[in-house]
């Protein structure tokens, strides 16, 4: 990222009613120029493009705060777009660099899985870059969900304009509000879907990018059949999809209708209505997790569950898993002492399952870590077995307890909160189909520490 000058507060641009960006002084210039745009071409940076295309809707002036990605960094950025008659004058001030969001898969978090009864979900932060998508949506519509992950938006989306010339998603962005109805093509796929999110905000009340789903306009084609699974296996799995869609549309709308209640998007509210609209939410997330893992666990249980064996780096891996998990961890104050980025560790599984692997044991490690601590990921050889290492500095685990935890809804304490009891079984039944497995070593007052084994490659 080049130097910002402090001393230059503004800079001016004018943006044409065509959405061009007619002339700008240097610092707005070259933003826009290293997102891709030039001038005289249609303004690059998606979020102030959608202010100023606002502000040329309603015919006021407009303000925001706005993180923009500058390269690989982000910067803080305030935004005044103030019509008239040949366009659009912008101020863009502010210009305060903060650390850039890294991490290489969503899930993170298991419990926030959402979202409703369409095809996949995704997610964004509010510099637009994708921080979750399902992974399975990857394999079955054409695109890499892992690559994907920390790009822009719409390096995957190429998005439509609506009757009115539109985009749903920027005008959303700019209003800090929610959309439906935004059409895009998946890129490379040729394949069309139609995207509608609800806002986030962070601890601090601030625009924190959208939580999605994705509807596919095509039907679907290439779903995979199972007509060698036995009866009761079909039974289940159409029983388990059968709940699936009945309960994730309506959770998914309470969570969303109680978040903006909470974030008071609406309007103030009174601090304890805004305080129990909070937990329904987190409760709605609690029931929607539940939900996945019934998907899930239908799915390791089959007969015919099969994993693929690709060559991935368990180093990479974990730290797209602590990245996704990164505002959980700031949330809890707990620090993720990830692998650093030039540490590999070869090995065979499948990328997306060994992530959601990896998510389940450090978003366990940080559900039990006190405020102020920390959670070591470490990577070990040994023999023909690759290994990460999960630490925590919870409370432990008693030796006694060490194979219940991870038995089907196994839990230490059923009174205290927490998830399903069916992560750990589910991550050991993932471990083992690719040839590997998942150990504890705790004991009480200790912490704990979880080792995820798989076969290693030659570097």
């Amino acid at each position: 990222m080049n130097a910002i000058d402090p001393h230059v507060p503004i800079a001016i641009g004018r943006v044409g009613r065509d959405g061009r960006l007619l002339d700008a002084e240097p610092r707005l210039s070259d933003l826009n120029a290293r997102a891709g745009g030039k001038q005289g071409e249609p303004i690059a940076v998606p979020q102030i493009a959608s202010i100023a295309r606002l502000a040329l809707r309603l015919g006021i002036a407009i303000s925001r705060n706005i993180v923009a990605a500058d390269g690989e960094d982000d910067i803080d950025l305030w935004v005044r777009a103030e019509p008239d008659p040949d366009g659009v004058r912008l101020e863009v001030s502010g210009w305060r660099p903060r650390a850039a969001w890294r991490a290489v898969a969503d899930e993170g978090r298991e419990d926030d899985f959402l979202r409703s009864d369409a095809d996949w979900v995704w997610e964004c932060d509010s510099a637009m870059r994708l921080t979750h998508l399902s992974l399975e949506a990857g394999a079955r519509y054409g695109f890499d969900a892992g690559k994907m992950l920390g790009q822009p938006l719409t390096l995957l989306f190429a998005l439509e304009a609506d009757d009115e010339g539109a985009l749903p998603i920027l005008t959303a962005a700019a209003e800090q509000g929610r959309f439906e109805g935004q059409v895009a093509e998946l890129r490379g796929t040729g394949r069309r879907v139609r995207l509608s999110a609800s806002p986030r905000v962070d601890a601090q009340l601030r625009f924190a990018g959208f939580t999605g789903a994705a509807e596919m306009i095509d039907p679907d084609e290439d779903a995979p059949a199972h007509p060698s699974a036995a009866p009761e296996a079909v039974f289940t799995g159409e029983f388990s999809q059968r709940l699936d869609r009945a309960l994730r549309k309506p959770l998914s709308r309470i969570i969303a209708n109680a978040d903006s209640i909470s974030a008071q998007l609406d309007g103030p509210l009174r601090t304890d209505y805004a305080e129990y609209a909070g937990d329904i939410a987190n409760a709605g997330r609690h029931l929607l997790s539940l939900v996945d893992d019934l998907a899930d666990l239908t799915a390791v249980e089959r007969d015919d569950f099969e994993v693929e064996a690709e060559p991935i780096d368990l180093a990479d891996i974990a730290r797209r898993a602590a990245g996704l998990l990164a505002v959980r961890a700031s949330e809890a104050d707990v620090r993720i002492d990830k692998p650093k980025a030039d540490e590999s560790m070869p090995a065979t599984g499948e990328f997306r399952r060994v992530l959601q692997i990896m998510v389940n044991l450090i978003g366990n490690a940080l559900r039990y870590s006190p405020p102020g601590g920390s959670v070591w990921v470490r990577l070990e050889r040994e023999g023909a077995l690759g290994c990460v290492i999960v630490a925590d500095q919870g409370k432990g685990i008693a030796p006694e307890d060490h194979a219940r935890i991870f038995e089907k809804f196994g839990r230490v304490d059923p009174t205290e909160p927490g998830g399903s009891g069916l992560g750990l079984y589910i991550a050991r039944r993932l471990a083992r189909a690719m040839g590997g497995d998942i150990t504890v070593d705790s004991a009480p007052g200790q912490g704990a520490r979880f080792v995820l084994t798989l076969p290693a490659r030659d570097r």
